[in-house]
């Protein structure tokens, strides 16, 4: 973003500069990787607790789904700095990976890669959640599987949002569950949380028009993955946002919250004012530990 550096004082720069803070840390190795299919992209990264419990205590479990507009140059490598953190705040960690879009330009004129693939992103996160319960037993001993709250950031926060609703998606959905999801709760964080503002906002370039097949698609695919069409859940649910996000304005999530309010349902939304989308999931941002805190008073 040159034109952001020349002006320091605008909210490109600031954006700018919080993506670096958070995108240039080393990534965290796990301390184990499973695989939930065959494909290359459907592992699950394990970080065992490293403090918080005290000795023989259980931890609960984080589950993470990154972000990154659903497409393919954003892995779950960018967030490890952020699972590394959980870990170090005493919870066991499981960080999803699953298929995003196909390498190469939309091919809408943006130049963007391609965001998502239909169904295959839906079925990644489906088959990864159904799969943790025997995965976390393997790999993370210390952990409580009964205290398990979901998070995930942008992107990954509507996957997080969509996966605690599966129990209420169209009878004909492959990924529907007959029963809402065993979670303490979801906590997410600047999540693409309503496809229409989303949509109208063109956040991320149109990420969320693109990830159901754009056009007509778009509209006949919205009730099996838009998370503000598939209200209430039932499961205690937090929205962390930041008023100075510029990718993923607060709108996405106001309209998320009003419309579970309209469906019945009580929705936090933690606002954090001058803080922009990258900080959630940035350990040496201040925001980073507001959402520790949210997880923790859910999972704790």
């Amino acid at each position: 973003m040159p034109d952001a550096a020349a002006e320091p004082g605008t909210a490109a720069a600031r954006n700018a500069a919080e993506e670096k803070s958070a995108l240039s840390r080393p990534a965290v190795a796990p301390d184990s990787t499973a695989g939930y299919g065959d494909h290359p992209d459907q592992v699950v990264d394990f970080y065992v607790p490293r403090g918080g419990a005290g000795a023989g205590e259980a931890a609960p479990v984080v589950v993470v789904l990154h972000g990154g507009s659903w497409r393919a140059p954003y892995d779950r490598r960018h967030i490890s700095p952020f699972a590394g953190f959980l870990a170090r705040r005493g919870f066991a960690v499981a960080s999803v990976e699953y298929r995003r879009g196909a390498e190469g330009p939309a091919g809408d004129g943006s130049g963007e890669p391609v965001a998502g693939r239909w169904p295959d992103t839906f079925d990644d996160v489906a088959a990864a959640l159904d799969a943790l319960p025997e995965l976390v037993g393997r790999h993370l001993p210390r952990a409580d599987a009964r205290r398990t709250v979901l998070t995930g950031h942008s992107a990954g926060g509507h996957l997080a949002l969509w996966a605690a609703a599966r129990h209420l998606l169209p009878a004909d959905a492959p990924w529907r569950t007959d029963r809402p999801a065993p979670l303490r709760g979801v906590v997410a964080l600047a999540p693409i949380a309503d496809f229409g503002v989303a949509d109208k906002l063109d956040v991320c370039g149109g990420a969320a028009r693109q990830l159901l097949g754009g056009g007509e698609l778009f509209a006949d695919r919205r009730p099996y993955a838009d998370p503000a069409l598939l209200l209430p859940t039932g499961i205690a649910t937090t929205l962390v946002q930041g008023r100075a996000d510029v990718d993923v304005p607060q709108a996405v999530a106001e309209a998320y919250a009003d419309a579970a309010a309209r469906a019945g349902e009580v929705v936090g939304v933690t606002l954090l004012e001058d803080v922009g989308h990258y900080p959630l999931i940035d350990p040496a941002a201040d925001a980073c530990a507001v959402v520790a805190e949210e997880i923790a008073q859910l999972a704790w």
